[in-house]
């Protein structure tokens, strides 16, 4: 009987695990950008988001996705709503890409994941400075942008890793 509850318990573990280190990563402002480390920052939150909307979209709800950017706003100092409505269209572009996908590979996503972090870092850049004059440095935003980029490959095997054994743990 214990095995059983063990059982369960690592499945609940699993399944929960994008949806934990999404809001683990939110409320850590685990980002990089912030260490003050000249030219070297990544946005996290984007690639894990990225990934598991396009691979595996049950994992992680469009609401928790909606309140993870509303906190992030509050941790980060940025007007409320910016970063829940870039996030929700990092879900847009995964829905599109997913959806007119007929067969998934590695170079489509890395190349549809440099597509949507630069709509997405160019339209939060425009918000940030137009509406809300707020100054905002190009380079910087550049520099994130360059580095998420490079580093998708790293967590995608790392999460891929992950979604085939929640994959296997939900199927036993």
């Amino acid at each position: 009987m214990s095995s059983l509850n063990k059982t369960i318990f690592l499945n609940l573990l699993f399944s929960y695990f994008p949806i934990g280190m999404l809001f683990l990563s939110v409320f850590n402002d685990f980002d990089f950008n912030y260490l003050k480390i000249d030219y070297f920052s990544f946005n996290f939150v984007h690639i894990l988001i990225f990934f598991w909307t396009l691979k595996n979209p049950d994992h992680i709800g469009y609401v928790s996705i909606f309140i993870a950017g509303i906190i992030n706003d509050v941790i980060v100092g940025l007007p409320i709503g910016i970063s829940s409505f870039c996030y929700l269209l990092i879900c847009t572009a995964t829905a599109y890409i997913r959806n007119i996908t007929l067969s998934p590979n590695f170079i489509n996503d890395w190349l549809s994941f440099l597509f949507a972090i630069l709509l997405i870092n160019s339209i939060q850049v425009l918000i940030l400075d137009l509406i809300f004059l707020i100054e905002i440095d190009y380079l910087e935003y550049l520099i994130n942008t360059g580095f998420t980029f490079l580093f998708y490959p790293v967590f995608f095997i790392i999460f891929n890793y992950i979604n085939e054994k929640i994959i296997i743990r939900l199927n036993d």
